[in-house]
């Protein structure tokens, strides 16, 4: 497309010719793209950047992500071109009402915008598609969402004078529209195959930039990308609903873990920084906290479960409230920002599967003799130290406790403990032949 790398930038600029920094939004919008194109678009010498083009191929994304991008560009000093490109690329949702936030809307040919019904409020908004032939908003929640919604748009294309009764209608009905189309209905400035072409094309048009109003001098202009930097690029792996999701339980289970087993260490150290980094992704989201609390409620009767033993029923209360919680969690969050089902089948599979596996240990561990204490002394072997009559005292387990036994004993040896009466030990003589062989001489 004709773009100056980044490494051209200094170039240009010892070169007196000023630029077109050139930002892109590839994919949902969210917390990171925010960050980026706020930055990107603050960062803007209005002495060296004579433009910002903004390229968009975005199905859409968080209302928060999006109103942070709209205050940038309404208050940059440098006009912004919001760019639907390349070729096939489209401006949904989100990506609309950036278009119309713009001081310069084009668009690439095969392109599309459109679809910008807040997606929270669902399919009855459509006219005529809600349930049992009802149109409009269901309740007034959902009225004040998409009046909100309404209000907002055509705002923006009132303030750079574009179509604001199809603003309304792509809120209102999911409208879209081809390049073509927009750019017959008013919708966007101009249609460019590219960023070059674009640059010529807008040339001496006067736009609003930042409450000014001024005129594009863009023929002359160097592209240079601003591609996203290593903190764009964490916030976007941070912020991936699926990665914040999968981290928490890690997180969970990593401390679990350690509290059940004191002293590893490495599994409360790994559980605690996951659910940090889990918690500052989850930050960034628009979560529905009752899922959120539905997922640890889940988590906690599992446990429970493992301790109190209630023949399974807490446990698969357990199992059904995790599952349940993780569906709702990222309920309509936006486009891009869901929880696919792929990933809540999985983690509910195999959180039940280290429930079950936690269980079955500690049935097990019930079964076995208890290992320590006084109990611990039945049926362990000894060596008598002394012995008269029928008492004397034994050496067992390292230890030196007094013994009564109803067979004559002598020092050396091996006995048995059969029991216990206070601190007085039970023994019975062991391994006969082995105690004659140690009375035999050498």
């Amino acid at each position: 497309m004709g773009l100056v790398g980044l490494g051209c930038a200094s170039l240009a600029s010892a070169e007196g010719r000023r630029q077109a920094e050139i930002l892109t939004i590839d994919g949902a919008i969210g917390p990171a793209t925010a960050d980026y194109v706020v930055r990107g678009i603050e960062a803007a010498n209005p002495n060296v950047a004579g433009l910002i083009v903004l390229r968009m191929d975005t199905p859409g994304g968080l209302d928060t992500a999006m109103r942070a991008i709209i205050r940038a560009i309404l208050a940059s000093p440098v006009p912004v071109v919001a760019y639907v490109a390349p070729s096939g690329a489209r401006a949904a949702s989100a990506g609309t009402y950036i278009a119309y936030a713009a001081a310069v809307a084009a668009m690439a040919p095969g392109t599309n915008l459109g679809a910008a019904t807040p997606v929270a409020l669902g399919a009855p908004l459509f006219p005529g598609g809600g349930p049992e032939g009802k149109t409009g908003p269901p309740d007034a929640e959902a009225t004040k969402i998409l009046n909100d919604a309404i209000a907002y748009i055509r705002g923006l294309a009132e303030l750079n004078g574009r179509n604001a009764d199809w603003a309304e209608a792509a809120v209102r009905g999911a409208a879209s529209l081809s390049a073509d189309e927009a750019l017959r209905q008013h919708v966007i400035d101009v249609i460019a195959g590219s960023v070059p072409v674009l640059l010529r094309r807008i040339d001496g048009m006067t736009v609003t930039a930042d409450g000014e109003r001024v005129q594009l001098a863009t023929a002359g202009l160097v592209p240079v990308l601003r591609a996203p930097d290593g903190r764009t690029r964490f916030l976007s792996i941070i912020t991936d609903p699926s990665l914040a999701y999968l981290l928490m339980l890690l997180g969970v289970w990593g401390l679990v873990f350690e509290l059940l087993n004191p002293g590893g260490v490495l599994p409360g150290l790994i559980g605690a920084i996951s659910l940090l980094l889990a918690l500052f992704g989850l930050g960034l989201l628009p979560i529905d906290y009752a899922g959120a609390g539905l997922v640890l409620l889940g988590i906690g009767l599992m446990l429970a479960e493992i301790f109190i033993g209630a023949f399974g029923v807490i446990g698969l209360g357990g199992i059904v409230s995790f599952a349940i919680g993780s569906v709702v969690m990222f309920h309509g969050a936006g486009p891009g920002f869901g929880l696919p089902l792929a990933v809540v089948l999985a983690a509910t599979l195999a959180t039940a599967a280290f429930f079950l596996l936690g269980l079955a240990l500690l049935i097990r561990a019930r079964g076995r003799p208890v290992a320590t204490g006084g109990e611990a002394l039945i049926g362990a072997d000894a060596v008598v130290v002394s012995w008269v009559g029928t008492e004397g005292a034994v050496r067992v387990m390292g230890e030196i406790w007094s013994a009564r036994s109803g067979a004559a004993l002598q020092p050396a040896m091996h006995v048995r403990v059969s029991g216990r009466e206070g601190l007085v030990l039970i023994v019975v003589p062991v391994l006969p032949e082995k105690n004659q062989e140690r009375g035999r001489p050498s």
